[in-house]
């Protein structure tokens, strides 16, 4: 499974303002859940359900935020790079700047796990953060994200 699998180029935002985690759910779930034509409240809530049994902050200034939802025939994903990081109440405690935020099937199994891993690795590696960080441009962020080579681990 690879990240252009998950994430399409209009699913990618360089610039995105929030002040808040919960701020930060509730925009980026609409826009997502527009994109796969469900209920922007639906998502919203499985999200912050799921967010509810642990924080979705892992670290390094990255949230992956991540539910299952009746209604979709398939895995889809959200990047966003936030202008300012927010507290995500993360489990190093370190603001969040990264945010890639995933859908998936209630029956999706071990194909959800799966998009996780895979985004968990990218976004693990120092130097994928570094590039990412470094620029707002939308399509030169769905560019490095989608690069097989920036990803194979």
């Amino acid at each position: 499974m690879e990240i252009e699998d998950l994430l399409t180029a209009g699913n990618v935002l360089g610039d995105f303002k929030a002040s808040s985690k919960k701020q930060t759910i509730q925009t980026l779930s609409r826009k997502l859940a527009e994109s796969v034509s469900l209920d922007p409240r639906l998502v919203f809530d499985s999200l912050l359900e799921r967010e509810r049994l642990g924080s979705t902050g892992v670290g390094k200034g990255v949230a992956i935020p991540h539910a299952r939802v009746d209604g979709l025939t398939g895995i889809s994903g959200l990047f966003a790079r936030l202008c300012t990081p927010i507290d995500f109440d993360s489990v190093d405690d370190k603001p969040v700047d990264i945010v890639f935020m995933l859908l998936a099937p209630t029956d999706a199994g071990a194909d959800h796990l799966k998009a996780l891993a895979r985004v968990s690795r990218l976004l693990r590696d120092e130097n994928t953060l570094t590039k990412l960080r470094a620029t707002t441009d939308a399509s030169a962020l769905y560019a490095m994200l989608a690069q097989p080579s920036s990803n194979a681990a």
